[in-house]
């Protein structure tokens, strides 16, 4: 079959299609794109040529931004558990480097998405190609070089024969559980357009099965031994639970041997908020209760967990001498803090786990469960709190959000807020990205959720920080019809930053949005930014809230409403749960507050490092 390369590829991503328990999807469920002169004349025409349009086999979406339509592929992908995608094209130069800060969120993450960035020509014949960058030490360099540190495959595509190969490795990749991220095709623009005789079966339907390994039985034997061994275990579960859907195991586990359970930020939701056996977020961001019975446990089983800074309070939350079981999908993450290492399917591997008649001690499970209902009264009082504070904010989106509500957040102070505080109805309904916390993935992200799962509603949870890094994707939720509710929490700057800065004695630089005064300082009067009135520029419904009462009647509108509708709520400081473990952010060694490092190289004292 004669095509183009471009046109080969659009035809072969239109039949893939993953499987897991015998489910069918397909794999790459369209593409976004934002075309210039290094795709317009290869992907961009073989997506037009194969109709593009949401009836076709390969739907094309329009993006505002580069780096945004990978955070829309990768909010996708994490709410259909990984096991479907979107692919992104651009063009040669700022569009495909833009890609590179999605990529690593994806890759950070374990999170598939295919990127298709145009190259510069093959042949060489017409360089310096226009947003080619020269590299003197290399005419096999182009600007595409910068995503192999972030992709978890490259390949570039020189000749048409090349291709399938390399098509074949990028499905491989997207649907390995322990492997995945991004994965990225570099797409020379003559080669593009250059046609050639493709073996037919290259375009055949082809399913990728998704599999779910299971641990080895000596390993299990080994990880049953160190569990009885214990008196006081605890789970930290964290989105591998969730990516294998093995929600309704760890509860089984967790209920039938009293072990008490800690949510990561990506594992958040596996058990109900008030379950006796969940003690809520665990780490830096967590609750009284979680990390609490973290400092006491003489084993910690971790389930799907990578173990970041955040989960372990940089290494300073479990008690010495801890030991750890690691059931995990990746041997990488299995193998951390010298674990007994279970490498499978977190589904699998827990169905495994026959303690027989063995128990946690009682007095153990009781603690656990007397921390986490006396943690969730507190949640009660600060969300009933005076004044539109933060928490109270949350609280009156949490009663909104009710069981069919997705949140979606990704950095600032909200994150932490909400792992301590959000009382997440199921395992999908609480959308923080955490492993790259990047500012400007909230609405982006939410257009990927929606997309995914259409029935729920989803609440955009954005700070004016991210807001204004990356608000485009109003419009493409708009122009698709896709509807969000986009909550914009309005603090005139980096609060949470603006925080950190005052505590390791930088007070507060450069995190406030103020007018620059004669002093030449920004230390002036707020900025007259209107963040509302830009959000209804981009074709949104605005409302505003200036109290709980308004808020309430705001969101109740925007969840009756049949189109994008944006929240604009400015808070107010207050009452915040504190912040019961360490984070470990240098201080600088000399400096106008010397009692800041005094206290760091106290806290940096118990760091352990868990082997």
């Amino acid at each position: 079959m004669r095509l183009t390369v471009a046109q080969a590829l659009v035809r072969f991503l239109a039949e893939q299609w993953s499987e897991r328990d015998g489910v069918e999807q397909r794999l790459i469920e369209g593409c976004f794109g934002i075309f210039g002169h290094g795709n317009v004349a290869g992907v961009g025409q073989a997506l037009a040529e194969r109709g593009a349009g949401l009836g076709d086999p390969l739907p094309y979406y329009l993006a505002r931004n580069e780096q945004a339509m990978v955070h829309t592929a990768v909010g996708f992908a994490k709410t259909r558990n990984r096991l479907s995608t979107f692919a992104c094209t651009t063009s040669i130069g700022p569009g495909a480097t833009n890609m590179v800060t999605g990529a690593a969120l994806a890759t950070i993450n374990r999170l598939p998405v295919l990127l298709l960035p145009g190259d510069i020509f093959a042949t060489r014949a017409a360089g310096a190609v226009l947003q080619e960058l020269e590299d003197p030490r290399s005419y096999d360099v182009s600007v595409n070089d910068c995503l192999r540190p972030v992709s978890r495959f490259f390949d570039r595509i020189n000749r048409p024969e090349q291709l399938p190969s390399a098509l074949m490795a990028a499905m491989r990749v997207l649907t390995d559980p322990a492997e995945t991220g991004a994965v990225t095709i570099a797409l020379p623009q003559d080669v593009q357009a250059e046609a050639y005789d493709w073996p037919v079966e290259l375009f055949e339907r082809r399913v990728w099965h998704v599999a779910r390994p299971v641990p080895d039985s000596a390993a299990v034997e080994r990880a049953v031994e160190a569990i009885k061994a214990s008196r006081r275990p605890l789970i930290v579960a964290g989105g591998g639970v969730i990516y294998s859907e093995a929600w309704e195991e760890l509860t089984a586990l967790a209920e039938a041997y009293g072990i008490p359970v800690g949510e990561t930020q990506a594992g958040k939701g596996v058990l109900p908020y008030d379950h006796p056996c969940a003690v809520g977020a665990i780490g830096h961001t967590g609750t009284a209760a979680a990390n609490a019975i973290a400092r006491e446990a003489d084993l910690v089983i971790g389930v799907g967990t990578r173990y970041t800074d955040f989960t372990t309070a940089s290494r300073t939350l479990f008690a010495e001498g801890v030991r750890f079981v690691n059931l995990n999908v990746a041997a990488f993450d299995a193998a951390k803090h010298a674990a007994v290492m279970l490498v499978g399917d977190a589904r699998e591997g827990l169905a495994l786990l026959d303690l027989g008649d063995w128990k946690a001690d009682p007095g153990w499970t009781s603690r656990a469960a007397e921390l986490g209902r006396a943690w969730q009264a507190e949640v009660s009082e600060l969300y009933d709190g005076d004044g539109l504070t933060q928490p109270v904010m949350l609280g009156v989106l949490n009663e909104v959000a009710g069981t069919d509500g997705v949140v979606v957040n990704a950095a600032g102070s909200m994150p932490g807020d909400l792992h301590k505080l959000w009382r997440a109805s199921d395992p999908k309904a609480y959308h923080v990205e955490y492993g790259y916390s990047c500012m400007g993935y909230e609405i982006a992200g939410g257009l990927g959720v929606k997309l995914a799962a259409p029935e729920r509603e989803v609440f955009v949870l954005v700070g004016d920080g991210s807001y204004l890094m990356m608000a485009q994707e109003i419009a493409t939720a708009v122009q698709e019809g896709v509807k969000l509710i986009v909550v914009i929490v309005d603090n005139h700057g980096f609060a949470s930053i603006g925080n950190l800065s005052e505590s390791v004695g930088a007070r507060r630089l450069g995190t406030a949005y103020r007018m620059r005064t004669s002093g030449g300082r920004l230390d002036g009067e707020y900025l007259p930014v209107d963040l509302a009135a830009n959000a209804a520029s981009l074709g949104a419904d605005v409302l505003r809230a200036t109290d709980r009462a308004s808020l309430r009647g705001a969101l109740v509108k925007a969840r009756e409403a049949t189109t994008t509708t944006v929240v604009h709520v400015e808070t107010v400081p207050g009452p915040s749960p504190d912040t019961t473990a360490w984070w470990d952010v240098p201080i600088a060694e000399t400096s106008m507050t010397p009692e800041l490092r005094e206290r760091y190289e106290e806290a940096k004292r118990d760091q352990r490092p868990y082997l």
